[in-house]
């Protein structure tokens, strides 16, 4: 696996996916040939990062099936994906954390910002009582994939729904082992870290990406339900990735592609208020859990998304922003029924 010759990013997704899996994720996504290139005893920031979000790729994939349709077909084209943008969903109670976790967007910023990402812009989800906030990576914004990362409020709801959400995610555990911690603290010190101290804590840091809560109660399930679906979403589903995104070059012309051949797209297209950033997206595929009193239910599971960026004339780049209206658009792929 650590083959000096072999390029970091290989190593360390084989390493956690195995060889068969690994290369077939890296076939899959458009990796920009100056991350590839990296090699040698040390890993960097950047190539942590997107070893990490190949794996977080390939995960999605294997938990949401007309997702890896549609990349199934994307490759029998001989096209391959450009993943833009991972999502995740957080929760904040009104005090203190989440059991052992911390809360909201706190569980990852700690593992962002070390790894080079910064906090780009602030998005208000007022209708849906969040937040979302885009994380862009310092070294190379266009090649690495974007974190949006949403926190729900649940100091935004009634005390039921708070009462609900403390049994539910107050049972959290932390992922991160000292050693995982250890590997982050030094990149945000801007240390090297050998490769088999970044083999080492990859798996454990792709851990946080899943639900730390106990298996919740239907009961209290159904009461998140009926004030919020993303806090049922997040209280089944967890942490895990709720979409991840291919940017393609015309958004419009696929999703009239994909539903001509009866692909589950979206009804319409969400653009934002530059006209700039166009996005659709695949219903949320259904998948069965187990709930405390031992039945199993099906509920939305996550999806796939596409979007489309044009040139910011400002700056002369691909423009990399979301949109309010857009992401609250996304976000009803996963109520139950959408």
């Amino acid at each position: 696996m650590s083959n000096a010759n072999m390029p970091v990013i290989a190593t360390l997704a084989k390493a956690v996916l195995g060889d068969r899996e690994g290369t077939k994720a890296l076939d899959t996504l458009h990796v920009a040939p100056a991350l590839m290139a990296e090699r040698g005893p040390t890993v960097s920031r950047a190539a942590f990062a997107m070893a990490m979000n190949v794996a977080l790729f390939h995960d999605l994939l294997r938990r949401v099936p007309s997702g890896a349709t549609y990349v199934a077909d994307t490759l029998a084209r001989g096209e391959r994906v450009t993943f833009d943008h991972g999502a995740l969903r957080t929760i904040r109670l009104p005090l203190g954390p989440n059991g052992a976790l911390p809360g909201g967007e706190d569980a990852f910023t700690r593992i962002f910002v070390p790894l080079g990402y910064r906090m780009a812009t602030v998005y208000p989800l007022d209708r849906l009582k969040m937040t979302g906030r885009a994380y862009t990576h310092a070294d190379n914004p266009d090649a690495i994939p974007q974190f949006f990362l949403s926190e729900l409020h649940v100091d935004r709801f009634d005390a039921e729904f708070s009462d609900a959400a403390a049994r539910v995610f107050g049972t959290s555990r932390d992922p991160l082992d000292d050693q995982a911690q250890s590997v982050l603290a030094r990149y945000r010190d801007g240390q090297p870290v050998p490769l088999a101290d970044a083999l080492t804590a990859l798996p454990t840091i792709l851990s946080a990406f899943d639900r730390q809560h106990d298996v919740p109660d239907f009961a209290d399930y159904q009461l998140l339900l009926s004030r919020s679906n993303e806090a049922a979403w997040i209280a089944t589903e967890g942490n895990a990735f709720n979409h991840a995104t291919d940017r393609v070059a015309d958004v419009a012309a696929l999703a009239d592609r994909l539903r001509a051949a009866d692909h589950p797209i979206k009804d319409r297209l969400e653009i934002s208020a530059t006209g700039r950033v166009r996005q659709t997206a695949l219903r949320a595929d259904s998948v069965e859990h187990r709930f405390a009193d031992g039945q199993v239910r099906a509920v939305p599971g996550s999806f796939f998304e596409f979007i489309s960026r044009d040139i910011d004339p400002a700056t002369g780049g691909l423009d990399l922003a979301f949109d309010t209206g857009n992401a609250t658009g996304i976000f009803a792929m996963t109520r139950a029924g959408a």
